[in-house]
């Protein structure tokens, strides 16, 4: 079973109450949840939310009361998951509205390589501005799409980018393992957590793909998104 979690989290530092915030009469996370239902692949959808608050404002059919104690939106998309006897997961972020749900489908068919444990997906569409921002995650690669690094800034002009796209997907056994390790150093200091992967050698292959959608980081972000 493909079970997909999409994390929402109530308290966003940059951005509070961020998911429930109302974009054209909806909330943000209805949004995602409605484009995540239509991928052809994931079996069960829910939202993880750890906010009574979140959950009765939200209209999506499928919704599950997390810990209020995570320290990352992956903690609570594990906590989910141990719910399910599921064999992939898939973590889609609650602020990516513009979310494609062929997207999902091209991700997840990546973990038809059984050397896959982790996934995630890498963007061509980057831009002068992007590599400004520090909220557009980067990502470089090797040779055979896995990650080599991700960063907010300090860009090597050396070395080739992409723009990083916050969805995630493991094999349910490396989502525990990942969830086990304690936050690395790395993680901490770029608030970063897929460095915590890396870090501890767990492989991030990456989907390449020219997706050109934008998280909603700050309500500056809105203006992408509004009608």
């Amino acid at each position: 079973m493909i079970l997909g979690v999409i994390p929402a989290r109530l308290n966003s530092t940059r951005f509070p109450n961020k998911v429930i915030f109302s974009l054209n009469g909806k909330t943000i996370v209805e949004h995602v949840y409605n484009k995540a239902i239509q991928s052809s692949l994931i079996d069960k959808l829910v939202v993880a939310v750890d906010s009574e608050k979140t959950e009765k404002l939200i209209n999506c059919s499928n919704i599950m009361m997390t810990s209020d104690k995570h320290e990352s939106g992956t903690d609570r998309v594990a906590e989910v998951a141990n719910n399910y006897d599921c064999d992939i997961v898939v973590n889609i972020q609650g602020d990516e509205p513009g979310i494609d749900p062929k997207l999902i489908d091209q991700l997840i068919s990546l973990f038809n390589d059984p050397d896959v444990k982790m996934a995630s997906v890498a963007s061509t569409d980057l831009d002068k501005n992007d590599l400004k921002n520090i909220n557009v995650v980067k990502v470089n690669l090797d040779k055979d799409n896995n990650a080599l690094s991700f960063v907010r800034n300090n860009i090597d002009r050396n070395k080739k980018y992409y723009r990083h796209i916050g969805i995630y997907a493991y094999r349910k056994n490396t989502l525990n393992l990942f969830t086990s390790l304690d936050q690395s150093d790395n993680e901490k200091k770029y608030s970063l957590e897929q460095l915590r992967a890396l870090d501890n050698n767990i492989a991030i292959k990456l989907l390449i793909s020219d997706f050109n959608h934008r998280s909603i980081d700050t309500k500056e972000d809105l203006k992408n998104y509004e009608n």
